[in-house]
């Protein structure tokens, strides 16, 4: 179900401005990159390119390419709904739909694609979805109370599980655990862990430690300064980036001596 992902010198506009420049980099099927650099680098921006998201922002565009196992994201004639339908976003702060029950989440985009589902395939979307995102034992009993009834490290789990409800087959997380507890934030990387057995999973991160522990690779992302463009500076294995970093401005951010 997971794809690789191959960006090449993308560059993303706002209007005239240049936001980020020049990305070129692969994303790896069933593995855990992770994107980490100072804040106003481009990194959630670059995030939103890869599924289209940025393009609800009125004059943002994109120049290059983003391929998903060779089909241009960016090519003529493709549906930036089917885009976001195959590669799923979960954001910074728990977004479920507060008047939907916690079943009604979880089918939100299923229904929102136009399928019509039974009664017993609904079902049994919901409970396949829930157990993946290891919320179904929490609330198998009060599917039909509210969404926002839950915690904010469970509302977090439902929206990861309406996110996989649709079949995705790339999961983006911009910082998923900014606005939790240490313990919701341990929950959510052990997700992470296990759903990239079935997903690419690509994840915003301003803690290093997260990026050590969650991902399989690293991209650290850099700005030259107020009104420059946000540049990849180098990607690779996590254990190198974070031990034997090729370019000195890497190990310097890691170490906390800037950012």
């Amino acid at each position: 179900m997971s794809k690789r992902i191959d960006v090449k010198d993308l560059n993303v506009y706002y209007g005239d401005f240049l936001a980020v420049e020049g990305v070129t980099m692969a994303i790896e099927p069933r593995q855990v990159t992770a994107l980490i650099g100072p804040s106003g680098c481009g990194k959630s921006t670059f995030l939103r390119t890869l599924n289209r998201m940025h393009e609800v922002i009125p004059g943002a565009r994109v120049t290059g390419k983003a391929l998903i196992d060779g089909t241009d994201l960016y090519g003529t004639g493709v549906d930036p709904v089917a885009v976001r339908r195959h590669i799923g976003m979960v954001f910074q702060r728990p977004n479920p739909f507060p008047t939907m029950s916690i079943a009604d989440n979880v089918l939100a985009g299923v229904k929102l694609n136009n399928k019509r589902i039974s009664k017993g395939d609904a079902e049994e979307i919901v409970e396949h979805s829930l157990r993946g995102a290891n919320l179904w034992n929490e609330v198998k009993d009060r599917l039909g109370r509210p969404g926002s009834s839950l915690s904010g490290g469970q509302q977090q789990r439902l929206c990861i599980a309406r996110a996989i409800a649709v079949q995705p087959q790339v999961l983006l997380m911009d910082e998923p655990c900014s606005a939790l507890d240490p313990i919701s934030t341990l929950a959510i990387e052990d997700l992470i862990n296990e759903l990239k057995e079935q997903f690419t999973i690509v994840i915003v991160t301003h803690n290093m430690q997260q990026a050590a522990r969650v991902s399989d690779r690293t991209a650290f992302f850099n700005i030259a300064g107020t009104g420059k463009p946000g540049k990849l500076i180098e990607i690779d294995d996590t254990a190198t980036i974070f031990s034997t970093p090729s370019v000195p401005a890497t190990e310097d951010y890691i170490s906390g001596r800037f950012g």
